[in-house]
């Protein structure tokens, strides 16, 4: 009786602690949601910047249009949004982290601390990719399909809207930044003894398919942005199978 008394306040115990470390990351993302609106034009200034510098050089004088009185306003929302959950992302694994090191031997904790440090690290990478390489190569074939107007024709321009292009370029950042964790979420799995790089390898033409078609579900349709994403993540799908050996003769050395 008394074990189960125990075990019960053990239980709430932790289910307390969660809820508290539930509260600070939603407070945290509230307060860096703020901030974010606060800057959201300087931020949206940035994320247009890949299309400014895209079509710097045209002679047609390029905008950014909106067509409903409350878009922009909803797409300030929406960046504001965005980074918050991506500067709050650290903070939410942080507390994450401490409520699980205490259930953890020191050698788990060391084991698992440098996945925490490259979640984060990766995710950035997989941001940068799109904002410095991809999107200004999409935006540019994009823009091959503008017409001049023929005689008695009517030219083909863009006219991109505010909301469209900042949620298109939020949501490849996402995407890529999700996807960039493969190489955390295989060594996991090695780690965890679900799977080998025997296993690994021996699938790899299975994943290379695999991969190919999530990128062009999640990405717009359009082989730029679809081999932006694919390519790295062959390399590493790769990189993963490196990471395995190293941790499985980590494992033979320790036994």
């Amino acid at each position: 009786m008394k074990d189960e008394k125990n075990k019960h306040t053990t239980f709430t115990s932790h289910l307390t602690e969660l809820r508290s470390r539930l509260v600070k990351s939603i407070i945290y993302l509230f307060i860096f949601f703020l901030i974010s609106y606060f800057f959201a034009e300087n931020i949206y200034n940035f994320l247009v910047e890949p299309y400014a510098n895209a079509v710097k050089n045209d002679e047609i004088n390029r905008r950014l249009i909106y067509t409903a009185l409350h878009e922009t306003f909803i797409a300030y929302l929406k960046v504001a949004f965005f980074t918050s959950f991506f500067i709050t992302c650290p903070i939410i694994l942080t507390q994450i982290w401490k409520f699980i090191a205490p259930g953890l031997y020191k050698d788990e904790k060391k084991a698992l601390l440098p996945y925490l440090v490259a979640t984060p690290v990766l995710f950035l990478l997989g941001g940068m990719l799109v904002y410095y390489l991809v999107m200004p190569l999409a935006i540019k074939f994009f823009l091959t399909f503008e017409t001049g107007g023929e005689i008695g024709g009517l030219p083909i321009q863009l006219e991109a809207k505010v909301n469209e292009y900042l949620s298109l370029i939020m949501r490849l950042i996402f995407a890529f930044g999700i996807s960039f964790q493969l190489p955390v979420l295989l060594s996991l799995l090695a780690r965890a003894g679900f799977i080998d790089s025997i296993y690994l390898k021996e699938r790899r033409k299975y994943v290379i398919v695999i991969i190919f078609a999530v990128a062009a579900l999640i990405t717009p349709p359009d082989p730029i942005t679809q081999i932006g994403l694919g390519i790295p993540l062959l390399i590493l799908y790769e990189l993963s199978i490196l990471s395995v050996k190293m941790i499985e003769k980590k494992k033979k050395t320790d036994a």
